[in-house]
């Protein structure tokens, strides 16, 4: 009886480790889709004049935005709309940023998707 009970005790106490990590999986993987950053300091690497700096923040505002949508997709379509978001938001730096500027930017940004997990 001393052994069916723990042996019972072991499968829940498994049991409950695997959902708790399978939730912090899921946390994790929201969290990499999180890309606010500090718009200062990135514009400081970068050598963004003001106005620059005015268009770069709103086109970044959108790209977050849409990372976070994506984060709440399934499967294919979430690779899909991940890949749309950053289509854009490249699209439109390269609009705002000169040449060097924008070198810069894609490395970064690819930098960042990488350590992430989504590239």
């Amino acid at each position: 009886m001393k052994r069916l009970f723990m042996v019972v005790v072991a499968m829940l106490s498994m049991t409950m480790t695997f959902a708790e990590n399978e939730n912090a999986a899921n946390l994790n993987n929201a969290e990499a889709y999180n890309m606010t950053v500090n718009m200062k300091k990135l514009g400081q690497a970068l050598n963004l004049s003001k106005d620059q700096m005015e268009s770069f923040s709103e086109v970044h505002k959108t790209f977050s935005a849409e990372m976070q949508f994506a984060a709440q997709a399934s499967g294919e379509e979430r690779q899909t709309m991940v890949n749309n978001a950053i289509k854009k938001d490249l699209a439109w730096m390269d609009y705002i940023l000169n040449n060097e500027q924008y070198r810069r930017y894609v490395m970064l940004l690819n930098v960042t998707l990488t350590n992430r997990g989504l590239k």
